[in-house]
């Protein structure tokens, strides 16, 4: 039996971060750790905010620190396109499939409309949606449609999506209530990623997820998404997010941990161990490289709150 299909998803806005990486050596242990393979996908959906620059330099920085991949990026392969930039017949299939069976709907709710509302919000901020648009007659689609365009949303159901993360544990939300309908296609015409990132796993036979805890919101919605396409979902394991001595998130906007800085200080080796040590795969931050973690990686050893890098570490 072979093992499992992983990947790679950066999303290049800039250079990689040390989330960025943490993220990749765990994706890239998991699968390897098993017999299996990784893909590289390069998720430039916003082509003006992700300029091809950028999805070089982060292939160079990969292989820089010895995670190699299998297929996707310059590299290519069997199951392209590995840009997102270029899929967008690919996405355009799929919304059609579900608009036919009538679960696609156009808003015209702004952000700053939303956040005003009084609609609950989730643990991280965002707006459950509360269907304003949901029930629109054509007239009044079409009156809104003359002074905006609209983005378009994906009706969900009152059901609980229950799942095993491999990280987490066990996790469960409510569609309607905890995630609301969520938008599929934004009014400028680029396809949402909830959508592109399901159609994308599922063409390129990816078999595992791994990824940030901030994107463990995002899953109920995708597998109700595999289920109504008809494809196969992936296993998933979300780990904790890596945060600033101060505690802030890491951000590729304000240069936090950026490997553009942390290459003039340390080895490749000195920041895999690090990371290494911070998510509890060896007993101290000394220099590894990513082979030599793949004998002992155990998921049950990754701690599953956030972790705040020591100040000074890095």
């Amino acid at each position: 039996m072979s093992g499992p299909v992983g990947r790679f998803a950066p999303s290049p806005s800039g250079r990689l971060h040390l989330g960025n990486l943490a993220c990749s050596l765990l994706a890239w242990l998991s699968a390897k750790s098993r017999g299996g393979r990784i893909i590289l996908r390069i998720e430039d959906l916003d082509a003006a905010r992700c300029p091809r620059v950028y999805a070089d330099q982060l292939e160079e920085d990969l292989r820089w620190l010895g995670l190699f991949w299998d297929e996707g990026g310059s590299l290519g392969g069997p199951n392209g396109p590995y840009y997102q930039s270029e899929c967008g017949e690919i996405y355009t299939e799929s919304y059609k499939k579900l608009d036919d069976m009538q679960l696609v709907y156009p808003c015209f709710c702004s952000r700053a409309q939303l956040h005003a509302a009084s609609a609950p919000h989730t643990a991280d901020g965002n707006v459950v949606y509360p269907g304003t648009c949901r029930n629109l007659t054509p007239g009044e689609i079409a009156e809104k449609a003359r002074q905006k365009a609209p983005a378009f949303r994906l009706k969900v159901p009152d059901e609980r999506v229950s799942f095993a993360d491999g990280c987490m544990g066990p996790y469960s939300e409510n569609l309607l209530t905890d995630c609301g309908d969520f938008y599929l296609r934004r009014a400028d015409g680029v396809f949402a990623y909830q959508l592109a990132v399901v159609v994308d796993d599922a063409r390129m036979g990816v078999t595992e997820v791994v990824r940030g805890a901030d994107l463990l919101s995002s899953t109920a919605r995708q597998l109700y998404l595999y289920r109504l396409l008809g494809l196969p979902a992936p296993t998933f394991a979300h780990c904790p997010l890596l945060l600033a001595p101060d505690g802030r998130r890491l951000s590729k906007r304000d240069g936090d941990q950026s490997l553009e800085n942390l290459r003039e200080k340390y080895t490749a080796p000195e920041i895999v161990g690090k990371l290494a040590w911070l998510y509890g795969l060896q007993p101290e931050p000394a220099p590894r490289t990513p082979e030599s973690l793949l004998p002992t990686f155990d998921w049950a050893k990754v701690p599953k709150k956030d972790i705040c890098i020591p100040e000074g570490m890095f």
